[in-house]
């Protein structure tokens, strides 16, 4: 009797294990995320969408939440993604440019989901890593309040290539997304873990200019005729531009260093936007075909998947293209999420941003949090249950930026109707303040207009981050990383910078410009 009760103890207790995995693996909801990279987020929802099919987008919003305020925390690649995968802004992490990021042993919201029993894979563009990008770029970063302009970029060009049926143009995303899919079927389907995919995508990031050579930046929109048949050409709009004169002095910077200040005629805009809005027709097909894989294999009902980008695309708003500026077009993200006991259908006005997908990650997968956030669970936003907490989500989001193309830190506040974007230390470049109720395209800064808005703004701000104390280190930054890089050249320093595609015309105007980077270099810090 006593090997018979040990027999029956023994099977319980198996059952009960069994029983608590298998609650673990229905409870705990398998997580996909699909990011992008400089994919606008208002065309991820009205009147946006209607430009371009989108159809697995319109698929998410459908069946899921729609955020129509979410930001990039910094418009650029990798400090973006530093700020997404550690939950902290990049300030808090000092991921100042696309060189400086991350180091390697960072805890991610990956690493926690691993550790906790999710099977886990990452494929695809992660760039969150220090130690990244061409030597062109970090100088860049390095050297942007040097007193000289730089013509950094190509021109923004568009490009044809195939037919109506070449539909695989970024070949390397699609490589990558075969490869998601095919780990889906073959083993995530066939696992007992719940399961957690990243996949990173390039797309509708502009190409390499080729004909500028190995050391170009990517200037070049291209697309095949069986994509741009996605976009409705009658609704493209052409941005409004404030005379060269009018803009503000960081503006005007950026306009420079992206190589827009020349002629573009009205047709060659809306080439320019239409090739980029058949490039995010591309990206969504890619989503497509994860959420096809989910569906075909039975995983998607108790799947959460996740589409957002690093930043926007300004598409030649404003006068520019590429990211690096706080107007929407470049710092608006597209953030849906759609998944078991979450709500269909849901737009949510709440102001979000990048680093709140770290909490709410953990919190959809019951995992603890390690360490401070900067971020804050969406979850209680977009859950059918009420079990979960209602906390206040903050009525703000901050961005920063601290790399190339712009010549000063700048630091982005959205709080209700108003965007304050403020330089520096906030005193030796003026501030800029959009209302985006009544001026969405951002070309009237009244911030002369409201000083106690500004004031109120500058003062939460402040409250957030020391933002002149920021600035200061970030230069100190800048200046001892180009210092230690022009030692390590020795002799060969004006060689190999000479031949970098920064300056306007550094062989002409060698000693102009070494004296300007010794008394940028050598100055007081």
């Amino acid at each position: 009797n006593a090997v018979m009760n040990a027999s029956v103890f023994a099977l319980i207790f198996l059952l009960q294990i069994c029983c608590q995995c298998n609650c673990q693996n229905v409870t705990r909801p398998n997580i996909v995320m699909v990011m992008s990279d400089a994919f606008d987020g208002r065309l991820s929802f009205d009147p946006g969408s209607k430009v371009v099919q989108l159809p697995y987008i319109n698929y998410l919003r459908e069946l899921g939440s729609t955020f129509l305020n979410a930001y990039t925390n910094s418009p650029i690649c990798c400090p973006s993604r530093a700020a997404m995968w550690s939950g902290q802004f990049v300030h808090l992490t000092q991921s100042w440019n696309n060189f400086k990021c991350l180091d390697e042993n960072t805890t991610t919201w990956m690493d926690l989901l691993e550790k906790s029993g999710y099977l886990t894979n990452m494929i695809g563009k992660l760039d969150y890593i220090s130690g990244s990008h061409s030597v062109s770029n970090r100088i860049e970063a390095w050297t942007r309040d040097v007193q000289f302009l730089l013509r950094q970029e190509g021109r923004p060009v568009p490009e044809l290539v195939g037919n109506m049926s070449t539909v695989k143009i970024m070949r390397k995303d699609w490589q990558n997304t075969d490869e998601a899919t095919r780990w889906i079927r073959q083993t995530a389907a066939s696992s007992h873990q719940p399961f957690a995919l990243y996949l990173g995508l390039n797309l509708p990031h502009p190409y390499k200019t080729e004909s500028l050579g190995p050391i170009a930046g990517g200037s070049t929109f291209r697309t095949s005729p069986y994509w741009l048949k996605k976009v409705s050409s009658e609704l493209i709009t052409v941005p409004k531009w404030l005379p060269m004169a009018a803009m503000h002095p960081v503006d005007y910077y950026s306009t420079v260093t992206k190589n827009c200040s020349g002629v573009f005629t009205e047709e060659e805009v809306v080439s320019i936007r239409a090739f980029y809005y058949a490039m995010c027709a591309e990206a969504d097909a890619m989503l497509g075909q994860v959420i096809s894989a989910l569906r075909q294999t039975g995983l998607l009902s108790n799947t959460v998947v996740i589409f957002t980008a690093d930043h926007g695309e300004l598409a030649m708003e404003h006068r520019q293209f590429y990211k690096m500026s706080m107007f929407e077009g470049s710092s608006h993200v597209p953030l849906l999420i759609m998944g078991p006991g979450l709500m269909s259908g849901l737009q949510v006005n709440q102001l979000v941003s990048l680093v709140d997908l770290y909490p709410t990650v953990l919190d959809m997968a019951g995992v603890s949090q390690v360490g401070s956030l900067s971020g804050h669970s969406l979850l209680p936003l977009m859950s059918k249950s009420s079990a979960f907490s209602k906390k206040q989500h903050p009525d703000w989001v901050l961005s920063e930026y601290h790399g190339c193309n712009v010549n000063a830190s700048t630091y982005m506040l959205r709080s209700e109707q108003w965007k304050y974007i403020t330089y520096a230390d906030g005193l030796s470049v003026s501030p800029q303040l959009f209302d985006l109720t009544l001026d969405k395209d951002e070309i009237h800064n009244v911030v002369h207009k409201f000083p106690d808005v500004q004031a109120h703004l500058d003062k939460l701000l402040r409250s957030i981050v020391d933002y002149p104390q920021v600035s200061a280190a970030v230069h100190i930054y800048n200046k001892k990383a180009f210092g230690a890089w022009r030692r390590s050249l020795g002799k060969n320093y004006s060689h190999v910078i000479a031949n970098l595609r920064w300056h306007v015309d550094w062989q002409n105007d060698v000693i102009a410009n070494e004296r300007a980077v010794d008394e940028w270099l050598y100055g007081s810090f």
